[in-house]
């Protein structure tokens, strides 16, 4: 006789909140559009044609990671 298979959960554990999201969101996205200037730089690409690519990178990075930082503070807190 088999056995039947165990079904397990692979939930996320709740973990808290970093002590300051916003600002550790906006380090991230600058980081990352910075690697994005540095890999047009040392590949020959333009230039500028990637700091105008990181900036946009940058805003809507920044904007979704603020959005979803602001709802998943707004339900803990309720």
């Amino acid at each position: 006789m088999s056995e039947q298979p165990k079904v397990r959960s692979w939930e996320r554990p709740d973990d808290p909140p970093p002590r300051r999201p916003y600002r550790d969101s906006v380090i991230l996205h600058f980081v990352l559009g910075g690697l994005i200037v540095a890999v047009a730089y040392f590949t020959g690409g333009s230039v500028t044609r990637a700091f105008v690519f990181a900036g946009g990178y940058f805003v809507v990075a920044t904007a979704w990671s603020w959005w979803r930082w602001r709802a998943r503070l707004g339900a803990a807190r309720e």
